[in-house]
């Protein structure tokens, strides 16, 4: 494998954007600039390279219009449950348990890994939010550390292990050429050292941030949450409605093995049919046209507003993945973090300490596109191929990949892969990607260091 310009000029780009990052400010002029250039690099030609900025746009939000539609359906039934009451009755029961800050983050946190363990956790986010996050801001809980919760134990610990779907280890393990079952148990270990050193940094970094400041992140959904009101009989109805028919959601999903889009959808077609039902029990008949068509301009306006840099933020990093280059540049284009992994892995002198250190290196990069498991295949196979040069565990080193791919890949510390938390819980993506960095990275270094051990 040989670099190109493009490759060169790709990661200059996003070493770029992550200083710009760094240093607090929005990063989506430097991602037009990325794109405009990479079209040019890549055509030789000014009309070429504006038309790829246009194009990459297309592409990105076919990618995320389906995220935008769930989070703007469920903010459009929460707008609704918020004016009648029903959602202070909804977190009344969970008050018995996230009793301080603490309780909480433990109890969202927890909620969100098994649900996202049962169904995944692109259904889990509407769930968990719609539910149990008023309940958690009740406490105290700043906004930002419920969406660390939920990020860190749905899209960080149940993802990446993901041992009852078994997407993640299957792919991996279709990668290295061995049995589903041989990733999972070599997975256990390593997952439970970064999942555990993770979550435990998380959560003393929200202590020590709550000590000194604890008003430091006041947030306007915490204040809506406090606002005590006085339901009548339908809203006390639509609170046993709401969450019992997201449990038969749940029972759903495992009876008829629904996953990803199709939990997704299912739980998207409930939060509507949660708001009609609201809507047409709770106001006059003939209002209700009215009434439904405002809830849901009001959901969507969220949603778009949310999502709008988004999608040039993800354009510019979707073009280095394969899928992505092909849909704006045409067949033939280059799949730049494939290569760069493929690069790295045939110029690495390999010993157990770089064959193990290039594993995680590769997993990050291939994660940087934040488009969800499109790293598995490559580190399951540089596994294998690694196992034939030195004497290392080919399961547990795939097993290593597969863990730190999915929690850069699978939306903890890539912005505009945390958007589905972000947005429902109401922060912002790029600050709660730097509230999960520090944790995740702690998280890594344990990972290698027991791998360094076990393998």
């Amino acid at each position: 494998m040989v670099l190109t310009s493009m490759h060169y000029l790709y990661m200059v780009m996003v070493v770029i954007i992550l200083v710009i990052m760094l240093m607090k400010k929005d990063i989506v002029i430097p991602c037009i600039i990325g794109i405009f250039a990479m079209g040019y690099l890549y055509s030789g030609s000014i009309v070429v390279a504006v038309q790829s900025i246009f194009n990459t746009l297309i592409y990105a939000g076919n990618e995320f219009w389906g995220i935008i539609v769930i989070i703007s359906l469920v903010v459009a039934m929460s707008k609704a449950l918020q004016e009648v009451g029903a959602d202070v009755l909804i977190m009344s029961p969970i008050k018995k348990v996230m009793v301080n800050q603490s309780m909480a983050f433990w109890a969202i946190g927890i909620t969100m890994m098994i649900i996202s363990w049962l169904v995944w956790p692109s259904p889990a986010v509407p769930l968990v939010g719609a539910v149990l996050l008023p309940a958690a801001m009740k406490t105290g809980l700043p906004a930002i550390y419920a969406a660390v919760a939920m990020n860190l134990f749905g899209h960080g610990v149940a993802l990446s292990s993901d041992f009852f779907i078994q997407g993640a280890p299957s792919i991996t393990a279709a990668g290295a050429g061995v049995e589903v079952t041989e990733i999972i148990s070599a997975s256990v270990p390593i997952w439970l050292t970064m999942s555990v050193v993770t979550v435990a940094v998380a959560f003393l970094m929200m202590k020590r941030d709550l000590k000194k400041n604890p008003q430091l992140y006041v947030h306007e959904a915490e204040m809506e949450a406090s606002e005590t009101k006085v339901p009548g009989k339908t809203a006390k109805a639509i609170a046993i409605f709401t969450p019992l028919a997201f449990i038969l959601d749940i029972a759903a999903m495992l009876k008829l093995k629904l996953a990803g889009g199709d939990a997704t959808a299912l739980v998207g077609g409930t939060a509507i049919i949660i708001m009609l039902v609201t809507v047409l029990t709770s106001f006059n008949p003939k209002d209700g046209f009215e009434i439904t068509v405002d809830y849901i301009k009001k959901g969507f306006s969220f949603g778009i507003t949310v999502f709008a840099p988004v999608i040039f933020i993800g354009g510019f990093f979707f073009l280095g993945n394969q899928g992505g280059a092909t849909a704006v540049f045409g067949e033939g284009a280059p799949g730049i973090l494939n290569e760069i992994s493929i690069f790295l892995s045939e110029n690495v002198q390999m010993t157990k300490l770089s064959t193990i250190l290039t594993q995680s290196a590769v997993s990050v990069i291939t994660g940087l596109d934040g488009s969800g498991f499109s790293g598995l295949p490559i580190v399951g196979t540089l596994a294998y191929t690694f196992s034939n040069v030195i004497d290392i565990n080919m399961a547990g080193l795939a097993a290593l990949g597969q863990v730190i791919t999915v929690w850069f890949d699978g939306g903890t510390v890539i912005p505009w892969a945390v958007i589905p938390v972000a947005a429902i819980c109401n922060v912002n993506p790029q600050d709660l990607a730097r509230k999960n960095l520090i944790p995740v990275l702690c998280g890594i270094a344990a990972a290698i260091a027991i791998s360094m051990i076990i393998l």
